[in-house]
């Protein structure tokens, strides 16, 4: 019973943390979407912000819901509060640097980096 208890907390604990944001992608970024606009996301365990350049800030709730790490090149799933899904890709095998923000069909949100407002087309180039 003792062994049947242990297992249970383990899963429990896993399933938490596996809900919570990812180390990899938590913190600051500087972001360009399609049109070249500017913004700056900022990732914490379970929300991220979206801030514009007039200073307006958008809140969103999520869960994480997937990791998938093929070739090295990881992608994580996110399942926003509202319904929305998202994916979390960093195409550059080993380089969590620099990624992109995909919804539910693939489209490319935002390209993201660490350091520079960066393009889609930028990020294919560092290869």
């Amino acid at each position: 019973m003792k062994k049947v208890k242990y297992l249970v907390t383990l899963l429990a604990v896993i399933f938490l943390i596996a809900c919570s944001g990812s180390d990899t992608y938590r913190g600051d970024w500087k972001a360009t979407n399609v049109d070249g606009e500017q913004y700056n996301l900022t990732f914490k365990a379970k929300s991220f912000t979206v801030t514009n350049t007039a200073g307006e800030v958008t809140n969103y709730n999520y869960t994480q819901n997937s990791v998938n790490i093929k070739n090295s090149v990881e992608t994580y799933g996110l399942n926003l509060e509202d319904g929305r899904k998202y994916q979390l890709n960093f195409p550059l095998a080993d380089d969590e640097s620099v990624g992109l923000l995909l919804d539910s069909n693939g489209k490319v949100l935002y390209a993201i980096s660490r350091d520079n407002y960066i393009t889609y087309d930028d990020i294919f180039a560092l290869d």
